[in-house]
């Protein structure tokens, strides 16, 4: 297929409270011919995105993540493959990423997979700047300096409320971190369309320029190990570890070669993207399946592997097998099977455990008085912790919801759409550090009426 005929992608990115969704309602909202479909890559529990997104003729899809850094490139293939079968539904798509995403993985998935790379080309990654706050947040995330140094157009969003100085400070910064990107001022995210849409934009070549390591994958597991297994009933035992749980993908047949061990990790990549399979101990082992191992049994911890015939069986674990002195036993021989040692990988990943999103959902109406003084009071204690605050509230006697966003100490509350036959019920997440489930959904519930 010609270049001209696949699906053009834009990957719309930017941290917290930039502006993404406001640009991308005024995307969705003008006059430009294009049948958008939309792809949301939520962090947390709970969706929200979706519901700030104007209701269109285009199609929302979400992507809800565990690690949104490793796990995303699984899911929007999932999504995207789904999009295929109803090609004639649209011609653009548009991938809002998470603010606290690295918009590598994302842009890997065009070139890296081949299926997804035959029908959809990536045209460019626009990534928006939040003017006031950017200052902050890049001296403390690392994700917010990938946004930028991915960028092929940057958006100055927010230019109202920072002096000219500052701004011309700030984009003289932005220009440092990336000199081959546009740099577009704008109040209130507008910006006009044709500066972010059909770009032919992106250039691999100096993205590899930039990052040699950039078609390199990052996977959702962090250990993957072969063992060579003659037919009979094996334990997979497992002892105390840093976390009361352990994902896995186990692979029939897994063959030990640099080829094949990619191709299992690819397979994996998907698998992850699937919801997981609860497994308690004792318990047999499914293969090519997403499984979530219970460890929270202080005694066993041990998991059954049926072998019919000799075969080799790929492993691709959550967390290294050192951490939870992971060990493989033919049952009837109580003899530990080694892996092959020289075929093994240990990926190089961390995720930032600190940062996290707590979500509060509760039906019912809240008194707008309780909830500000609690608001006001969250955010002067918390608020440079809390990087992003969203939702919908139902205020008592207001028949309309009241959307709700917030950037650290600033924050907004405007009227929607009336609920009509809609059970009315409040929906937050807070993103941010440290921050404390239980107490936040304590102080929310003394707001309800």
């Amino acid at each position: 297929m010609s270049i001209k005929d696949k699906v053009p992608v834009t990957i719309l990115t930017g941290f917290l409270g930039s502006g993404k969704t406001t640009l991308l309602n005024r995307i969705l909202s003008e006059e430009h011919g294009k049948r958008i479909a939309v792809i949301e890559n939520e962090y947390g529990e709970v969706g929200i995105d979706q519901g700030l997104v104007i209701n269109a003729d285009e199609e929302v899809f979400e992507m809800s993540n565990g690690c949104i850094c490793c796990t995303v490139r699984g899911d929007l293939i999932r999504v995207l493959g789904n999009l295929m079968k109803r090609r004639d539904k649209f011609d653009y798509v548009l991938v809002e990423t998470t603010g606290l995403a690295d918009p590598g993985p994302v842009a890997q998935t065009f070139f890296m997979d081949e299926e997804i790379s035959s029908e959809f080309t990536l045209d460019g990654i626009v990534t928006l700047v939040d003017a006031a706050h950017i200052d902050q947040q890049l001296g403390r995330s690392d994700e917010s300096s990938e946004q930028v140094a991915f960028a092929d157009v940057l958006v100055l969003n927010k230019t109202d409320l920072v002096s000219d100085d500052a701004i011309d400070t700030l984009e003289s910064r932005l220009r440092d971190m990336n000199r081959m990107t546009r740099i577009i001022r704008a109040e209130n995210a507008k910006v006009p369309i044709e500066t972010v849409l059909n770009l032919s934009a992106f250039d691999l070549d100096q993205i590899l320029k930039r990052r040699p390591t950039f078609l390199e994958p990052e996977y959702p597991f962090e250990w993957t190990g072969v063992y060579d297994l003659d037919a009979g009933k094996y334990e997979l035992m497992l002892e105390e570890g840093p976390d009361p749980e352990m994902s896995l993908v186990a692979i029939a047949n897994q063959g030990e070669s640099e080829e094949e061990l990619k191709d299992g990790a690819e397979s994996s990549v998907r698998l992850y993207a699937e919801k997981a399979n609860t497994l308690e101990p004792g318990n047999t082992i499914q293969y090519g399946e997403h499984i979530n191992l219970k460890l929270e049994d202080k005694g066993n911890k041990s998991f059954i592997l049926n072998i019919e015939k000799p075969t080799k069986i790929g492993l691709f674990t959550q967390h290294t097998a050192e951490e939870f002195n992971m060990k493989i036993i033919k049952s009837d021989e109580n003899k530990e099977i080694p892996f092959n040692t020289e075929r093994f990988w240990q990926a190089e990943h961390e995720h930032d455990d600190e940062v996290g999103s707590i979500a509060i959902e509760r039906f019912g109406d809240v008194d707008p008085e309780k909830l500000n003084t609690w608001m006001g009071r969250l955010l002067s204690e918390k608020g440079v912790d809390i990087f992003r605050t969203k939702g919908f509230i139902s205020y008592s006697g207001n028949p309309r919801r009241i959307v709700f966003q917030g950037v650290h100490m600033l924050f907004t509350a405007q009227p929607d759409k009336e609920w009509g036959n809609e059970p009315r019920r409040n929906q937050l997440v807070f993103i941010g550090r440290n921050l404390n489930k239980k107490e936040m959904q304590e102080g929310f519930d003394k707001c309800l009426i």
